[in-house]
């Protein structure tokens, strides 16, 4: 949320704000800090023994703040180029509540399948033949069905299916969206899953995504600019 704060107040040109770094030329995007600053935090983390916990908290806090710039910038990594405030920049965005989401799952003590079967084994350690195969064949599963939910194109309940394997089940044999690898694959053009898939699309998705970018652009601003504006225009 500060990262983002800090580049719609310089979009917006505010005379008392910071200013975009420049070296000559060159626009330094601050995916290069957060690099730097995952490079530091982490390495730290490794380094500093488990009985500094201060320092290793700080060491923490120095990888996280490296890691939300570089989220911010998802999308520019993931086009190679610099669509911060194009459409194709929302994926920062998604990228973002993906993280936020799965990181509060986790502090929630919500584990990812198969991880919560290891950490209830005994105080000994040891896993009979007979468990560790259920516990693989489970993993296997729900793996193969987050797989399959993320080929139809449902991205946000593959990755929080990983977490509740319910909604594994659900998706991965509901409809998948138009347009998704699955679709192109297994629905023809004029097959009738296809015109449901269109129809569900229309009718439940496009009011949800309406409001998802509704919520996107209160937070992190309007993704208006074309591609051919991109060299003049800066955040």
């Amino acid at each position: 949320m500060a990262v983002r704060i800090n580049v719609r107040l310089i979009r917006a040109k505010v005379r008392w704000w910071f200013k975009n770094v420049q070296v000559g030329d060159l626009h330094i995007h601050h995916v290069v800090f957060g690099v730097v600053l995952m490079l530091v935090g982490g390495v730290s983390a490794l380094s500093i023994p488990d009985s500094f916990t201060i320092w290793y908290a700080v060491a923490a806090s120095v990888f996280g703040v490296g890691a939300a710039l570089v989220l911010d910038e998802f999308a520019l990594i993931l086009h190679l180029r610099d669509v911060y405030w194009m459409e194709e920049g929302r994926a920062s965005i998604d990228a973002v509540f993906i993280a936020l989401a799965v990181t509060g799952l986790i502090l929630c003590g919500v584990r990812p399948i198969g991880f919560s079967d290891v950490h209830d084994l005994g105080p000994d350690r040891t896993v009979p033949v007979g468990v560790f195969l259920l516990v693989l064949a489970n993993l296997l599963l729900n793996l193969a069905l987050a797989i399959v939910t993320l080929f139809k194109g449902k991205i946000w309940t593959g990755l929080l299916g990983l977490f509740l394997p319910l909604i594994l089940i659900v998706s991965a044999f509901r409809l998948a969206r138009p347009g998704s690898p699955w679709a192109r694959w297994r629905y023809g053009a004029e097959t009738r899953k296809l015109r449901r898939a269109l129809r569900r699309e229309d009718r439940l998705r496009r009011p949800l995504i309406r409001v998802k970018i509704w919520v996107q652009e209160f937070i992190a601003g309007r993704h208006d600019l074309i591609a051919q504006d991109r060299w003049r225009h800066r955040r």
